[in-house]
């Protein structure tokens, strides 16, 4: 019965005996020891596997461009008529690039195009309407300066945001989706982020069951990477993503958000794409997903406290400031300039 170890991550003064969490400022001198057949321990770092020491503590390399020495920002801009969140309200190319250039400006180190929702229920989106709503907000976008990833599950859509100017494929799929979209990336030699779901966006939420959701999940995104991984991208490539609300209940998006740190050691950095989702609206009573802001704000706190290295968000400035306010608190001290580096991004 396989073990796996969750490491207990803290922040401040690192003591001599602590091992680094990723190789950066956070770090851990005590791990969960976690099994299907046996209650939870917790032991010393030092007692550690190899394998998992080396995948829990090794500094993950720049991704996009972008260094993970500090939690990064993903802004959200849905270019579709019916997301849960903004459908319809920067499905127009002049409004997209207006929302595009203002997350920019307040935050965001890279944008997320999508051009077909992935709500519970939602219906698949053509191929070519699908292009033509994401390749053409991306060629205005790319002279902001800032990486642009393409979310989407297919090939030929990815191919001609690539051609339009898209650093990285994010793929809600786990690469299982289109079978031509793993060899695409592969070629193509751009990041990719891999990310949990069982079913279709259409079918997902009809009662998800887990024998242990939190070990369930580690397992089944762990078998996607080591598959996309098989097909050409190393893993220093990829970005690893647990789907929170993806075939999940509100139980069992809790269930691991509270032990995210186990998902380090797959040996990827970590996305966090919580923002505005239902259960932050039933928890913190917001029917409203704009209302949403501080719930995902929490959440998204909470994961960056668990070493995350980076948000994907719908609220850019608002989740910015309260990153710079974590990072001043754990720091001690805040850095110069309006953003973590001095840039005005956090």
């Amino acid at each position: 019965m396989t073990t796996y170890y969750r490491p207990l991550v803290q922040s401040g003064p690192r003591p001599s005996h602590a091992l680094p969490l990723c190789g950066g400022p956070l770090w851990f001198t005590e791990v969960e020891a976690l099994r299907r057949d046996a209650a939870a321990r917790i032991l010393p770092a030092s007692d550690l596997p190899e394998d998992w020491s080396r995948r829990l503590c090794r500094p993950r390399p720049a991704l996009a461009g972008l260094s993970l020495d500090r939690p990064r920002l993903m802004g959200i801009l849905n270019v579709t008529p019916d997301s849960f969140s903004d459908g319809g309200v920067f499905n127009a190319p002049e409004a997209a690039r207006a929302h595009g250039k203002a997350m920019a400006g307040a935050g965001a180190d890279l944008i997320d195009i999508g051009g077909e929702s992935t709500r519970p229920g939602a219906a698949e989106v053509p191929v070519d309407d699908e292009i033509q709503r994401t390749a053409p907000v991306i060629e205005a976008l790319r002279d902001l300066g800032l990486p642009i990833s393409i979310d989407t599950r297919k090939a030929s859509v990815a191919r001609a945001a690539i051609r339009a100017g898209a650093g990285l494929i994010n793929d809600v799929s786990g690469f299982t989706h289109d079978p031509a979209l793993g060899p695409l990336a592969a070629a193509s030699a751009l990041p990719v982020c891999v990310m949990h779901m069982r079913g279709t966006p259409g079918d997902m939420h009809l009662d998800p069951v887990y024998d242990n959701v939190l070990l369930d999940t580690y397992d089944e995104l762990a078998a996607r990477i080591d598959a996309v991984e098989a097909e050409g991208i190393p893993r220093a490539r990829i970005l690893a993503d647990p789907g929170i609300g993806f075939a999940k209940t509100a139980g069992h998006n809790l269930q691991i958000l509270q032990r995210l740190s186990l998902f380090h050691g797959l040996g990827c950095p970590l996305l966090l794409g919580a923002s505005r989702k239902r259960f932050i609206g039933t928890i913190g009573a917001a029917s409203e997903a704009g209302a949403r802001a501080p719930g995902s704000i929490a959440v998204a706190l909470a994961g960056v406290a668990q070493g995350v290295q980076m948000l994907r968000v719908h609220d850019v400035a608002e989740t910015a400031q309260a990153l710079r306010l974590w990072l001043a608190v754990r720091d001690g001290a805040a850095r110069d300039g309006a953003g973590p580096e001095g840039t005005g991004r956090a």
